[in-house]
């Protein structure tokens, strides 16, 4: 009865910090985030894997802190042992938010009204290459003359004495960044009486917590530190009690999963809950942590390798013979582009690897020799047939191209990590289902048929009737038509009029947004347009600062991005976002009695999920308002996929007519708004 009555009175809570606590701090009551909240809580306490869509503005981040904190009380009250609550995402930005932004103000009210004892505290878990290590950075700087580096590269190392995590600091080359961060094996040997100061410094820049000041004594935390650097000390440190939260990304949690399943050391602590953020990311991640990637950076970081352990002609060689490849993978990543565009090129330096390793063989330094023999297998795996393998080309981090290989299905191994451990989960995303219907994320992630699931979709408290405009050319550009591009740019410049500018317009790939820049170049249009390239952050800054410009953009631009106020009153998608045809869609095929089958089953929900995301760019908070035009001529009236497109949206009006893009702007936008579209 006591257990009852407990998880009664964590339900209470819940309803207290929503419905008392946080408007105090000024935040609105809404129902749909308190439901929510509840159901997560719901999915911990009874040990099962809550799939929860959230539709934009639920404030699905303070849902599921509140459910885990109270959880987490809960647990304690239980007699049950310390362990943290995992959160994994997939972005910085949010996991910067919930450290700095989220848990501070939750921890706050909760302290403040006695429902917790101690501060929450969280701390975020990176990989080794995020962290720096001691030895080798003064190794490095012992190397060098700073008189004669960049100053700021200079000042940004020398920083590194202060400092953990190499993403704080700005002005650090990625080449200093390679040779100061922690090594794929630790043989960290610099002990010095600063190393543990500093490391217990470190820990105010890598975790928030709002307790009292750290203490100042070394033996008060960081237990063992005085064995190791700063980076052994803070994972002995993330091993104690400090933190209710460890925040990682979705590759350390699934590396930790990998670890565990073949007997390594866990790279993250036993933890009582694990909290999926941004989860319509998770498939994607372990195709390609349970895969094998070949990325540019790989080869580079061989030849720069031999070039450092003298082997200047070996070094030189596969410089050569990779050039035709790596060419094609830095460029801009190009989904029409597909994998058998770039194994051509893979043959020659793949010889090449193999006469390196054997008039090297016992030369090498162990590291040396380790990087290798592990590209040198990779390019082989690409060059070879397998059927067992799905092999496929996909954007890299720094906006090119790199090549995968993966097993047909993985769901095996996805149930195998994560989902076999018995712990409670939460799954969320605004993404995860299309409607109501959450079978293809089931299907992807090896949870379709497990008996622990439960889904929720929650509704965007947003009134998209009032302040978005669906518009549905009645006549769009034809794509087969000869004129297509003159047709397109034409119908996009007809809306940046109506609309006074204030555009984002999302392309499907790189060539199609190309041929509009050139064409939009060509009408002496009065608003700035901005090319999204690879240097995102920059563009989209400057994007903010030019009212009334307009940003043409592809990629990650259709997801993430957060545009709120009148930057974005008009979005423009010129094109469903339908994936190309690739390896892995064609081994999917095969699942299905016919293509009809296939396309209803695969290719639609993954093109109205993308589409989600996409218009997610559109409304970003209560009182933004935007129109937004989808000129793919599928989505016309009466066309092939209109039902499919309306089916993913929101419900709200839909016209055909410019004079009513025109009209809607006019109702919505106050003075400002055209004044600043004119200046």
């Amino acid at each position: 009865m006591k257990t009852k009555d407990d998880r009664q009175n964590a339900h209470d809570m819940i309803d207290h910090i929503f419905h008392d606590l946080l408007p105090v701090q000024g935040m609105a009551e809404r129902p749909e985030q308190v439901t929510l909240s509840h159901l997560m809580l719901d999915a911990l306490l009874s040990r099962s894997i809550a799939l929860c869509d959230a539709g934009t503005g639920i404030g699905k981040t303070y849902a599921y802190l509140a459910a885990g904190a109270v959880f987490h009380r809960f647990r304690t009250s239980q007699g049950g042992p310390f362990q943290p609550i995992l959160i994994s995402t997939s972005s910085i930005a949010l996991q910067n938010a919930v450290i700095g932004e989220y848990l501070p103000t939750l921890s706050a009210v909760m302290l403040s009204d006695g429902l917790i004892a101690q501060p929450l505290s969280a701390v975020i878990r990176k990989g080794k290459s995020h962290y720096v290590c001691d030895w080798r950075l003064e190794r490095r700087l012992g190397q060098l003359d700073l008189s004669k580096k960049n100053w700021k590269a200079g000042r940004a190392l020398l920083s590194l004495r202060e400092r953990l995590d190499l993403d704080g600091v700005s002005h650090l080359s990625n080449y200093d960044r390679e040779r100061v961060c922690v090594p794929r094996t630790c043989n960290c040997k610099l002990v010095t009486a600063n190393a543990i100061s500093l490391a217990f410094a470190s820990r105010q820049k890598l975790t928030h917590s709002v307790a009292a000041p750290l203490p100042t004594k070394p033996k008060d935390g960081f237990v063992g530190a005085p064995k190791c650097c700063r980076y052994l000390a803070f994972l002995e440190d993330c091993e104690t009690r400090a933190y209710t939260f460890q925040i990682c990304n979705h590759n350390l949690l699934l590396a930790d999963a990998i670890h565990r399943n073949t007997g390594r050391k866990p790279i993250l602590p036993d933890a009582c809950a694990v909290i999926i953020d941004e989860a319509h990311k998770l498939p994607e991640t372990a195709r390609q942590m349970f895969g094998t990637t070949l990325e540019a950076r790989d080869i580079h970081s061989l030849i720069r390798s031999l070039r450092k352990e003298k082997f200047l002609l070996a070094a030189e060689s596969l410089a050569e013979l990779s050039a035709p490849l790596l060419r094609l993978m830095e460029q801009p990543y190009d989904a029409e582009k597909s994998f058998q565009n770039f194994s051509r090129f893979l043959a020659a330096p793949t010889r090449n690897l193999h006469i390196v390793q054997k008039q090297l063989h016992g030369l090498l330094s162990k590291p040396a020799h380790r990087q290798l023999r592990k590209l040198s297998s990779t390019m082989e795996l690409f060059t070879k047939e397998n059927p067992g393998l799905v092999f496929y080309a996909m954007e890299d981090k720094r906006g090119g191209t790199m090549l995968c290989a993966v097993a047909a299905d993985m769901t095996a191994q996805l149930r195998a990590a994560l989902w076999n451990q018995e712990r409670p989960a939460i799954l969320t995303s605004g993404t995860l289902a299309v409607g109501t219907d959450f079978r293809r994320f089931k299907e992807e992630t090896g949870l379709l048929a497990d008996g622990r699931v439960t889904e929720s979709v929650s509704a965007s408290p947003f009134d998209y009737k009032a302040n978005c405009l669906l518009y549905l050319p009645l006549h769009p550009p034809e794509q087969a038509g000869s004129g297509y591009f003159d047709t397109l740019a034409a119908e996009i410049a007809a809306l940046l009029d109506a609309c006074w500018g204030h555009a984002l317009v999302l392309f499907t790939s790189y060539a199609a947004m190309s041929a509009i820049k050139e064409r939009l170049a060509e009408m002496d249009l009065p608003w700035e347009v901005f090319t999204l390239g690879r240097n995102a952050v920059h563009t989209t800054q400057e994007f903010k600062n030019e009212p009334g410009s307009v940003l043409l953009a592809t990629g990650a631009a259709w997801e993430g991005f957060d545009f709120p106020g009148d930057c974005v009153s008009l979005l423009v998608i010129p094109r469903l976002p339908f994936s190309r045809p690739d390896a892995l869609k064609e081994k999917k095929r095969a699942e299905y009695p016919d293509l009809r089958s296939f396309i209803r089953a695969v290719v639609v929900p993954e093109m109205q999920i993308k589409l989600k995301q996409g218009f997610g760019r559109a409304i970003r908070t209560e009182t933004d308002t935007c129109v937004v035009a989808i000129l793919d001529e599928r989505a016309a009236k009466g066309k092939r996929y209109s039902k499919d497109v309306l089916a993913a949206l929101p419900e709200m009006p839909v016209t055909g007519s410019l004079k009513d893009v025109a009209k809607f702007i006019q109702s919505v936008k106050g003075p400002d708004y055209f004044r600043e579209a004119s200046a």
